[in-house]
């Protein structure tokens, strides 16, 4: 199950004025799209897209900035609908997740087709957006069907249509097929699924390597994968655009300290630790610079973040070209471990454990009063 483009519904359903205008959810004319309604989708508009060229296609469009912990708060509404159908939830995004719903008939009193009717409907209507469904016997089909009616779209592949239905699909309908594998099957003359599963897979995994046989695989609608609940994520990040190119390296670790806040209260929502932190920068010539530093213990505190992106920053700097000014600042957290085993006692750091208390005083001071009630200094401007 797919939300339909989930953070331009929300926006959409809390300000009904937006209801049949187009709509896009991102940054400044600097900045990227992140999601975009279908109405500016017809203009041409997509998500990544920097904002400049959607707003030429779409020049009458609402731009609104990304309100990260309000599109949280409704994905986990949706994730909790979906919970009362099947226990079995694999999310693959915040709009988005595998359900598995063998052997619930008994249990509904109805076939999985009519139980996901059921779904989006309370979706609609007691939280306000849409969604698209698509139903089969493995994720990788599940995953093709549902794109192919959106919005409000339910499509169905049975076992038995597998390969017909495959036959005349696109390379690009496979998973990991992107613009370098297309441009290489293409130059083989492989462009549908049906001539790539005529391809022996032996000579698929000779000119493929170990992709070759996920292609053979695939192409046969064969996807032995379960769905598994509540997969641990391989990194969480946090970025910002800015409206103009930042050069200062004070003025940069400023811009850093609220998206290490941001991460850090995503992470601990979710009850993960990371193992390491990992820096971005975009110069403003597009060049993407990352550091990334093992951290000595499983962390989801701000400040620990923090403290590990400042030398990040440092280096990140120093091997950019001189003189280099930079659009773009971001901070992840990857190799996660549960939140039990964040931040332990380090002697060799006796602040630590003060550092850490301080932060489970904010939080619990914002979780009464808001974000806004509590914050450190180096926030101010």
């Amino acid at each position: 199950m797919d939300c339909d483009a989930f953070y331009a519904s929300v926006e959409k359903r809390d300000d009904p004025s937006l209801r049949d205008r187009p709509v896009i959810v991102g940054g400044g004319r600097r900045g990227v799209v992140s999601a975009a309604c279908y109405i500016a989708r017809i203009n041409g508009v997509r998500s990544a897209m920097p904002m400049f060229k959607a707003l030429k296609l779409c020049p009458d469009a609402t731009v609104i900035k990304p309100d990260m912990e309000k599109y949280v708060a409704v994905g986990r509404e949706v994730r909790a609908l979906m919970r009362d159908l099947t226990p079995l939830v694999e999310p693959l995004s915040i709009d988005e997740a595998f359900l598995d719903l063998s052997g619930t008939e008994r249990l509904h009193q109805a076939s999985p087709a009519t139980a996901l009717v059921r779904l989006v409907n309370r979706i609609e209507r007691e939280i306000g957006i849409t969604a698209s469904i698509g139903l089969s016997h493995n994720k990788f089909l599940a995953k093709l069907a549902s794109d192919l009616d959106k919005p409000r779209g339910f499509a169905v592949i049975g076992r038995s249509e597998t390969l017909d239905f495959l036959d005349a699909q696109p390379v690009t309908r496979i998973w990991g097929v992107g613009a370098a594998l297309h441009r290489k099957l293409a130059a083989d003359g492989l462009h549908t699924i049906g001539q790539l599963r005529s391809v022996d897979e032996a000579r698929l995994v000779s000119r493929y390597g170990a992709m070759g046989k996920r292609l053979a695989r695939l192409s046969r609608g064969e996807d032995t994968r379960a769905v598994k609940p509540e997969s641990v994520p391989k990194n969480l990040s946090n970025e910002t655009t800015f409206s103009r190119d930042i050069a200062s390296a004070d003025e940069l670790a400023r811009r850093l300290w609220p998206l290490c806040e941001k991460l850090s209260g995503r992470i601990k929502a979710r009850g993960l630790a990371g193992r390491t932190a990992t820096l971005k920068l975009k110069t403003g010539q597009f060049r993407t610079l990352t550091r990334s530093q093992a951290l000595p213990a499983p962390t989801q505190l701000a400040e620990t973040l923090y403290r590990a992106a400042l030398p990040l920053l440092d280096k990140a700097i120093s091997g950019a070209p001189p003189g280099s000014g930079f659009r773009l600042i971001g901070i992840g957290l990857s190799n996660f471990t549960d939140a039990a085993q964040a931040d332990p006692p380090d002697l060799a750091d006796p602040d630590a454990a003060q550092r850490k208390r301080v932060e489970e005083v904010m939080d619990q001071v914002r979780g009464k009063l808001g974000r806004d009630a509590i914050s450190k200094g180096r926030a101010l401007d």
